[in-house]
């Protein structure tokens, strides 16, 4: 090459190379602000539906001596939760180190340690080049949902757990229950429900079935409250529970038209089947209830409100409005059974009905959004073999339900031999709120 061809060549670098440079640059993910403002807003939604929400929507549903221990459980789970997930929740939830897709691996079951302390964020850390908003939010957006999780399975054995006892449990499940179940569905390709193909929008099965079925197993393993089912043990005040109640609907579309990750389609529809699914259930209790024992009560209502809010939950973002009309009218009729008939048939002590609400609701979601996700039923997902989509969402129900069932009777059992995980008689008697925190929730 002679000089000219070389200094002509260079010439035309340098004209070419700032071309390069800007196609790059406008090629990098830039930060979206309406995803941005849209999911801030999600997330605190969520949150909203712990604290307050869940905490009156149960502290409603106790006797009076112990609605002070439910509400303090609710906000001690939400900083023990925030600062577990920091630490290495978040880590052991979302990592993909090591995944590959098809490929079952130690990582297919949980995430890393890479992002321990939240390594490498800042904040222009952006979530993915598909969903451009901080992963700062993202990661306080999850946390939400990891904090409500444990927190729902306070009403499974709420007024006879030490308040130590609970603390201590819920770490360990946190550790070796939630964050594996949230990698396995939600981490992406390599985890081993992902891979399987589960459809879980927005958590029926990594919050409820998850939570509902820890919940059943608490309440067996330790046994019933003093007197039941022989001694009254009415809600204390139905109106902190519809105000929880009206609350949780409120923060559920945070839940889940938040889980679409942007301010978009998929979002407006999820909020739209949130509702319809909702209202359904809500009325599908109301009546089931109102024509076996002859009238519709504000407990019952209040509680098939949220049997519809679990069930459209896996299904939010594939099913379409009919769909939505049948999941929420099946879960409100099956969940009131189950949390009415089933319970006393046998003889089980789900204080709040975590179990049934929560864990049966989920399981009618889950299996249900293989059936109307698909589009010859007006759904918006990929499914083309309802029959084969159904059996994959059986399947992941069933690992959920056996993991979950398995891991958290070995934490409790271990637990009550090291430190008890029960009140005494006395203290169980005197409430909790005394007893476990040397306060009153109402002074007369």
């Amino acid at each position: 090459m002679t000089l000219r061809q070389f200094a002509g060549l260079g010439a035309l670098l340098s004209l070419v190379m700032p071309g390069l440079a800007l196609a790059e640059e406008a090629a990098a993910p830039v930060l979206n602000s309406g995803d941005t403002a849209w999911m801030l807003t999600a997330t605190a939604l969520v949150l909203f539906m712990t604290i307050p929400g869940l905490a009156l929507f149960y502290g409603g549903m106790v006797r009076s001596k112990n609605v002070l221990s439910v509400m303090m459980q609710c906000f001690a789970i939400t900083g023990l939760i925030s600062v577990l997930w920091v630490v290495y929740g978040y880590s052991l939830a979302f990592d993909t180190t090591g995944m590959e897709q098809g490929v079952v691996n130690f990582n297919s079951f949980v995430g890393g340690l890479s992002k321990a302390f939240l390594a490498g964020v800042t904040p222009a850390s952006l979530t993915s080049s598909a969903a451009l908003f901080p992963e700062a939010v993202f990661i306080t957006f999850q946390m939400t949902f990891a904090i409500i999780t444990p927190a729902l399975i306070v009403g499974a054995f709420a007024e006879r757990m030490k308040f130590s006892a609970m603390l201590i449990f819920m770490a360990i499940w946190f550790t070796l229950v939630y964050a594996p179940i949230a990698h396995m569905v939600w981490s992406g390709n390599g985890g081993l429900m992902w891979d399987w193909g589960v459809l879980d929008f927005a958590g029926g099965t990594v919050v409820h079935i998850n939570a509902g079925i820890a919940g059943l197993v608490a309440c067996l393993v330790l046994g019933k409250r003093k007197g039941f089912p022989t001694t009254p043990m009415a809600p204390h005040n139905l109106g902190y529970t519809l105000m929880g109640a009206a609350m949780l609907w409120i923060g559920w579309f945070g839940f889940n038209a938040g889980s679409a990750a942007a301010a978009n389609g998929t979002a407006g529809m999820a909020m739209l089947v949130t509702q319809i699914a909702t209202a359904a259930a809500a009325l599908g209790w109301m009546f089931a209830e109102w024509l076996t024992h002859g009238k519709p009560s504000a407990l019952g209502i209040a509680s098939g409100v949220v049997a519809g809010l679990v069930a459209i939950t896996p299904a939010a973002g594939t099913v379409g409005p009919m769909g939505a009309l049948v999941i929420g009218l099946v879960a409100g009729v099956i969940c009131y059974f189950c949390a009415t008939s089933l319970k006393r048939k046998l003889g089980y002590d789900d204080s709040l009905d975590a179990f049934g609400v929560h864990g049966i609701g989920g399981i009618v979601g889950a299996i249900l959004t293989g059936v109307f996700a698909a589009p010859a039923l007006g759904g918006f997902g990929t499914v083309e073999d309802i029959g084969a989509q159904v059996w994959i969402q059986a399947k992941g129900v069933g690992f959920t339900v056996i993991y979950t069932a398995i891991v958290t009777y070995v934490i409790l059992k271990v637990l009550d031999l090291v430190m008890g995980l029960r009140v005494n008689e006395e203290e169980e008697s005197v409430g909790l709120d005394l007893a476990q925190h040397n306060e009153r929730g109402y002074n007369l």
